[in-house]
């Protein structure tokens, strides 16, 4: 059976990231959590006090970040690595949160992490999701889907996420979080967030994520079967 690369793009809280893992175990292929990437390199930054508006800093900090994913046995699921070091447990609060679109608008690191990307995707098999996997990484993707839905169901989804992992926070700064990474990922100039022109978009509002899973899944049997 033949293999694709399945591109899944959209807005922050579609439900992206577990969708993605969804699809990539019914398939037996890798998932890449592109948004861990960037929220990698986030951490490292701050972790590292390095500043983000010196282009000469950057590139020092970028050359010495190794990144990997390392399969966790008891979750089933790649989680990053920063210079050997699994930072999984420390990059999805509101501090990383807050910063890591300023991060991903930087043209250096962008380059950084689609040239680890495109590497990863070299024989095919996988399913990545982020802001532009559709439109810079992978123009050549055999499937693209663009995932959206309203900003409030996807505030009250990531508040429930928070939640279920002890991070204190409420609805009104979830969402005010989002609105502000969805003008950010669409306007910033280095690969802004947009729908390649020949994804499908699926509109996850009234969706469950078994629903979603199922949609796309659809989607790549075609893709794989023509």
């Amino acid at each position: 059976m033949k293999k694709i690369i399945i591109a899944l793009d959209g807005h922050a809280g579609c439900g992206k990231s577990t969708t993605a893992k969804a699809v990539a175990k019914a398939l037996d292929y890798i998932f890449i959590d592109t948004g861990a990437m960037y929220r990698a390199v986030t951490y490292h930054f701050l972790s590292n006090e390095v500043d983000f508006s010196d282009p000469t800093e950057v590139d020092k900090a970028l050359e010495a970040i190794s990144l990997k994913f390392v399969l966790n046995p008891e979750r089933g699921i790649g989680e990053i690595h920063v210079n050997g070091v699994n930072v999984e447990p420390f990059i999805r609060n509101m501090d990383i949160t807050s910063r890591v679109s300023d991060v991903a608008s930087i043209k250096a690191v962008r380059v950084f992490n689609v040239a680890e990307q495109q590497k990863m995707g070299e024989e095919k098999g996988i399913v990545m999701d982020g802001r532009d996997i559709g439109t810079v990484v992978f123009p050549e993707a055999e499937l693209k889907v663009f995932m959206t839905a309203d900003v409030t169901v996807r505030a009250k989804r990531r508040l429930k996420e928070m939640e279920a992992k002890g991070v204190a926070t409420n609805l009104e700064d979830v969402e005010a979080d989002i609105r502000n990474r969805d003008n950010l990922d669409s306007t910033r100039k280095e690969s802004p967030l947009k729908k390649a022109d020949d994804a499908i978009v699926v509109d996850t509002s009234a969706l469950t994520i078994e629903q979603q899973v199922e949609s796309i899944l659809k989607l790549a049997t075609k893709k794989i079967n023509a």
